[in-house]
């Protein structure tokens, strides 16, 4: 019944959004994703803390608040623009493709293409253009709310494409690729129980090989699709073809499609910086499985008084976090004592340690002291931990029950 009234609900908001030229939808979420900016301040810091903790960028505290503020935006833009393209007949009007002829040279062959793109400007504009020229399918995750995810479905598939969910992607990808389809994969999501990681913006991220593997199994080439907004419209390009080495074992030959892919969209990435979806739990590193949720965050701070006694137990916390950015903060005496991987910055008042720092989600503050935690949570601080001290009962608490 709540899923029903929620359904009617959105509906009827969106109604009068269906026939709003597409100029004013871009201003009217232009406007909407200002004011959400401040309001959502969870996918706030996470977008400031994702933006100042990619080492690739190297951008100043001003660059950070804006390019996460012009993200808020770009999604909002995407999110009043269903209504739109679902009585959109001619899909022509608001996206073109700059050079298609990557794409229709080999699919006139009769062979497939494995599209791989990420949540840039409006995404699903990728499969709406692409549909509207070849036969196709893509992956996409069903929502809880069955009758707002048919009408997403009736939009995505509204030129003769085909919408399958996750469970059924090797399946259905294979038989589409032999048919001489085209697959879309949206593969920019944190997934660390994928077994696959590269450098992306300079950090360790988890990626799923799908794309990789379907290739290499069908001998199908790989396409990096990326989109960008202009002047009310968008732009699609794509990559020239990665093709799959069948001679290489599967073991070398998968990670290296995928480290191309993942370079070609990087590179897309940062050419247009404010407008992918940087509120993303991109860079998380482990699974809910091994590390409770509230403490599953890939950037934290600790926070150490002079107590010399706990410099001991340090290492406790790359157990615990063995591949996340780790910063420790210590007084500058202690500083030659510390044993913990991590980047050490050391103090001498703790006045110091109140800079303009936009990279930390979560912070264990053995200091007690207040005013740190007033300062970061201001910044991007999700969640604050106040230990009193490192042992056993502190790997219960982030690890629960599991472990």
């Amino acid at each position: 019944m709540m899923n029903y009234i929620s359904y009617l609900a959105i509906r009827l908001v969106a109604l009068p959004l269906a026939y709003l030229p597409y100029r004013w939808l871009h201003a009217l979420g232009k406007g909407m994703g200002s004011i959400a900016y401040p309001l959502l301040s969870k996918f706030r810091k996470r977008a400031l803390a994702n933006l100042a903790a990619a080492p690739a960028l190297s951008l100043t505290p001003a660059e950070i608040r804006s390019l996460a503020k012009a993200s808020f935006q770009s999604l909002m833009i995407t999110c009043l623009e269903y209504p739109r393209l679902a009585r959109e007949t001619d899909i022509s009007r608001i996206a073109s493709c700059e050079n298609p002829e990557k794409a229709n040279e080999i699919m006139a062959e009769g062979k497939g293409v494995i599209f791989f793109c990420g949540h840039q400007a409006n995404w699903e504009l990728l499969f709406l253009e692409g549909t509207s020229r070849m036969p196709g399918i893509a992956i996409g995750r069903p929502i809880k709310n069955r009758l707002l995810y048919n009408y997403v479905l009736q939009m995505r598939q509204k030129f003769g494409g085909t919408i399958i969910p996750p469970k059924d992607a090797i399946k259905e990808g294979l038989r589409a690729l032999k048919a001489g389809k085209f697959l879309g994969i949206v593969g920019d999501q944190g997934m660390p129980g994928s077994g696959y990681s590269s450098s992306f913006l300079g950090r360790k991220a988890w990626t799923s090989p799908v794309p990789a593997l379907l290739a290499y199994k069908t001998n199908t080439p790989l396409i990096v699709a990326t989109t960008t907004r202009k002047n009310g419209k968008y732009s699609i390009h794509y990559s020239d073809p990665l093709f799959p080495d069948k001679t290489q074992p599967k073991e070398t030959e998968v990670p290296r499609l995928m480290d191309a892919a993942l370079s070609l969209f990087e590179e897309g990435v940062k050419k247009h910086l404010g407008e992918w979806m940087w509120i993303h739990n991109r860079w998380k590193q482990q699974t809910t499985d091994a590390i409770r949720r509230p403490f599953r965050h890939d950037t934290l701070a600790i926070f150490l008084p002079d107590a010399p006694d706990l410099l001991e137990k340090l290492p406790l916390f790359r157990k615990l976090y063995p591949t996340e950015e780790i910063t420790l903060f210590v007084p500058k005496k202690l500083k030659p004592q510390v044993t913990l991987e991590a980047e050490v910055i050391p103090y001498t008042h703790l006045k110091d340690l109140l800079t303009e720092d936009y990279r930390f989600k979560l912070l264990f503050n053995f200091t007690q002291n207040k005013e740190i935690d007033r300062h970061f949570a201001k910044h991007s601080a999700l969640k604050i931990h106040h230990p009193t001290s490192i042992d056993s009962e502190l790997e219960t608490l982030i690890r629960g029950t599991h472990g």
